[in-house]
C-alpha cells in the first residue's frame, strides 16, 4: 500500500503541485517492474527454468507486475527458503544462494524500512554438485505397494521423491487395513566424495484395524440414523481408505450438506477398531431459481424451480419445476412443461436410491402436437462414480396430432437406462468417453400397439499436443421404435433430425419421413453423427470446426432406405473456468432442405 501525505498548509497556500508530483513519482516507480537477473546457472538449462518457476521474486518482477519496494523486499527474503527447497528437490544439497536488491543483500534489509525504490534484483546461485541415490531402501512394504520409479540407485536424489516414497509406503499399508501406519525412522547419509545420498527408511505398519461405529456431528435437521444409512460405512469390516472416501461421496451427492468430512480417531479403540466421525454442515433446506434463454429459432424460454433438500428429515429431495418455451419462435408453437420429482437416497442400500416423478407436458412442434402426462417410479443404482443404472415402471397417457390425424393412447412403460461417464470434464471434455443407453418397452393399454423404444448416445474424446492442443471429439446417436407401424406409433416417440442437438446448420426438426402432399412425420429409426476438431488458441480462447450428419427412416432399424442430411461450420469457445461459452455458425451442406443460409447457436459448455 502506498500513501502520500500532504500538509494542510500546502493546500491552504494553493501549492498542491509538489504533493501531486511526489504522488506521480511514487506511483510511477511502483508501476515499473524491477529488472531480475539469475546468475550461476546456465540460462538454457532445465534447472534455470525450474528455479525461476519457484521464485516469488520472479513473479513480482514480471512485466505485468506492479509491486511496491516493500513487497519486493518481502519476496526476496522469502526466496531464500523457497529456492533452497527447489534445489533440494533437484538433488542439490549444498547450494549457496545470494539475493541482492540494487547491490544490497536482501537478508540485511529491514522489512519495516525498505528502500524507496528497487531497479534491479539479482539472484546468484552456486548449486554445487548434484547428488544421486547410492542406496535407496524402504521397509517393510505392504503387498502390491507401488513406489516412485525415481527412488532407485543412480536416480537424482530428490527430496520430493523421498516424500512421495514415504507416502506411497504408508498408503500401501493403509490400503491393507493398517490405518495408523507411519514412518518409524529415517537415515539419510550424504557422501560428498561420491556425490551420493544413502536413504534408509523404516515404516511402522501398526495393527490391522476394523471400522468402529460412525459418529455424527454438526447435523441439525437431517436425522443421525439416516446419515449413517446414507454413508454406508461398513462397521466391523477391515479398514479401507477407499471405503472412507466412498462414504464421504455418498453424503455429498445427496445435496443436503454444504460440507462433509470423515475424521479418523487419533487413538485406537478396544478390539483394534477405529472410530470415525462424520462432521457435516447442512445446506439451506430450500432453494428457488429461475432462468431465461433467447434463441433466434426457438424464441424465448423461461423456467423456474423450487427445491427442498430435506423434505422428511432423511435428506429426501423434492423438486418442482415449470418451463415455457417457444415464445415467439419459429419451431412450432408454445411448449409447456410442469414437473415434480421426489428422490430418497439409500432406500434399498447405500448405493440404491428411490425416485418418483410426475410430469405434464405440451409439445407444439413443427410436425406434430402432443399433450401427455407421465407418472413414473423406480430406482437409481450408482455402481461407482462413473457408472449409473436406472430402472422403473411408468404410466403415460397422451393425445397427439400429426400427419396421420389425432390419436389418444395410454401406455404402461418400463424405462431402463445405463450411463457410463469417463470424461475428464463434463462441460469441456478433452479425454475419455461417455455412453448412455435407454430402452423403454411399452405395453399399449389403449390407442396404440406394443413396442420398444431404444436410444443410444456415445461420445469419444482424444487430445493431441501441448502448446496448441487439438481435441478430436466424435459423437454417434442411434434410435429405434420397434413394434407398432408408423401410423399408430406414439407420435412423441418418433425421431426427427435437425438443429443444435443433431445436425447444426439444418433447421429444427427439418428432416422426418415425407409422406407426400406436404405431410411429414417422425421416423422409427434415427442415426446422428458428429465430429469436431477443437483447437486451443490461447488459454481462454479456442476455435472449432465441425461436421454433422443425420438419418431418418420409416423402418424400425436403420437400413439405408431413409434420408440423410448434413451440415458443417465453425465456432469459437471462451473458457469461463466453469465451462466454455459456445458460439457456433453452421450451414446446411446436403439434404432435402438447404435453402437456409446459416444457423447460429450460443450456449454454455461444448456442443457434446
Amino acid at each position: 500500500m502506498i500513501r502520500i501525505w500532504c500538509t494542510a498548509q500546502s493546500w491552504a497556500r494553493r501549492q498542491p503541485w509538489g504533493c501531486l508530483l511526489a504522488a506521480s513519482l511514487v506511483f510511477a516507480s511502483g508501476a515499473e517492474a524491477a529488472d531480475l537477473k539469475l546468475r550461476g546457472i546456465a540460462p538454457d538449462s532445465d534447472l534455470y527454468k525450474t528455479v525461476l518457476g519457484g521464485s516469488l521474486l520472479a513473479e513480482q518482477t514480471a512485466e505485468d507486475a506492479t509491486p511496491s519496494s516493500q513487497e519486493l523486499v518481502a519476496a526476496a527474503q522469502a526466496d531464500y527458503a523457497r529456492l533452497l527447497a527447489v534445489l533440494y528437490d533437484q538433488g542439490y544439497f549444498g547450494p549457496v544462494i545470494k539475493i541482492t536488491l540494487d547491490g544490497v543483500d536482501a537478508s540485511a534489509i529491514p522489512p519495516v524500512s525498505p528502500p524507496r525504490s528497487v531497479s534491479q534484483a539479482v539472484i546468484t546461485i552456486d548449486a554445487g554438485p548434484q547428488f544421486r541415490f547410492g542406496r535407496a531402501r524402504i521397509a517393510p512394504l505392504a503387498p502390491e505397494t507401488e513406489l516412485p520409479d525415481r527412488f532407485a540407485k543412480g536416480e537424482v536424489a530428490s527430496l520430493g521423491v523421498l516424500k512421495k516414497t514415504v507416502n506411497a509406503g504408508i498408503d500401501g499399508w493403509r490400503a491393507q487395513g493398517h490405518a495408523k501406519a507411519d514412518l518409524a525412522s529415517q537415515e539419510i547419509t550424504a557422501r560428498h566424495k561420491d556425490r551420493t545420498i544413502d536413504a534408509s527408511l523404516r515404516l511402522a505398519p501398526g495393527p490391522k484395524l476394523r471400522f468402529g461405529n460412525l459418529r455424527v456431528k454438526g447435523n441439525v435437521d437431517v436425522r443421525t440414523e439416516r446419515i449413517i444409512e446414507i454413508a454406508g460405512l461398513p462397521t466391523g469390516a477391515v479398514y479401507s481408505p477407499d471405503e472412507l472416501r466412498l462414504a464421504q461421496r455418498r453424503l455429498q451427492r445427496t445435496g443436503a450438506f454444504n460440507s462433509v468430512a470423515l475424521i479418523e480417531a487419533d487413538s485406537i479403540a478396544a478390539g483394534d477398531t477405529l472410530p470415525v466421525t462424520a462432521q457435516v454442515a447442512e445446506a439451506p433446506k430450500r432453494r428457488f431459481g429461475f432462468g431465461a434463454e433467447l434463441s433466434s429459432l426457438e424464441g424465448l424460454t423461461v423456467s423456474t424451480f423450487w427445491l427442498h433438500r430435506n423434505l422428511l428429515g432423511g435428506a429426501e429431495r423434492l423438486r418442482l419445476e415449470a418451463e415455457v418455451s417457444g415464445i415467439g419462435g419459429n419451431s412450432g408453437g408454445t411448449d409447456y412443461k410442469f414437473g415434480a420429482r421426489f428422490d430418497r437416497p439409500a432406500t434399498f442400500n447405500e448405493d440404491t436410491n428411490f425416485y418418483a416423478l410426475a410430469r405434464l407436458e405440451q409439445l407444439d412442434e413443427v410436425n406434430f402436437f402432443s399433450r401427455q402426462l407421465d407418472l413414473e417410479a423406480g430406482i437409481e443404482r450408482i455402481a461407482n462414480e462413473n457408472r449409473t443404472y436406472w430402472g422403473g415402471i411408468g404410466l403415460r397417457t397422451a393425445e397427439t396430432r400429426d400427419a396421420f390425424g389425432t390419436n389418444r393412447y395410454t401406455l404402461l412403460t418400463l424405462p431402463l437406462a445405463a450411463e457410463f461417464d469417463y470424461r475428464d470434464n463434463k462441460l469441456d471434455a478433452t479425454d475419455g468417453y461417455f455412453a448412455r443407453a435407454e430402452v423403454t418397452p411399452f405395453l399399449a393399454l389403449d390407442g396404440a400397439d406394443n413396442g420398444v423404444r431404444t436410444y443410444l448416445d456415445a461420445r469419444l474424446y482424444r487430445t493431441f499436443g501441448e502448446t496448441r492442443p487439438v481435441t478430436l471429439a466424435f459423437r454417434g446417436q442411434l434410435g429405434s421404435v420397434a413394434g407398432p407401424a408408423l401410423n399408430v406409433a406414439p407420435a412423441d416417440y418418433l425421431f426427427y433430425s435437425g438443429g443444435g442437438g443433431t445436425v447444426r446448420g439444418q433447421s429444427y426438426q427439418a428432416l422426418g419421413v415425407d409422406l407426400g402432399g406436404g405431410n411429414v412425420t417422425g421416423g422409427r429409426s434415427f442415426v446422428g453423427l458428429s465430429a469436431e476438431a477443437r483447437v486451443k488458441v490461447t488459454d481462454a480462447i479456442g476455435v472449432v470446426g465441425f461436421v454433422d450428419a443425420g438419418y431418418i427412416g420409416q423402418e424400425e432399424f436403420p437400413d439405408g432406405s431413409g434420408t440423410w442430411h448434413s451440415g458443417a461450420g465453425f465456432g469459437v469457445r471462451y473458457d469461463t473456468g466453469i465451462g466454455p461459452i459456445r458460439l457456433d455458425v453452421a450451414v446446411p451442406t446436403s439434404g432435402p432442405e438447404t435453402d437456409e443460409n446459416f444457423q447460429v447457436y450460443i450456449g454454455i459448455g461444448q456442443s457434446f
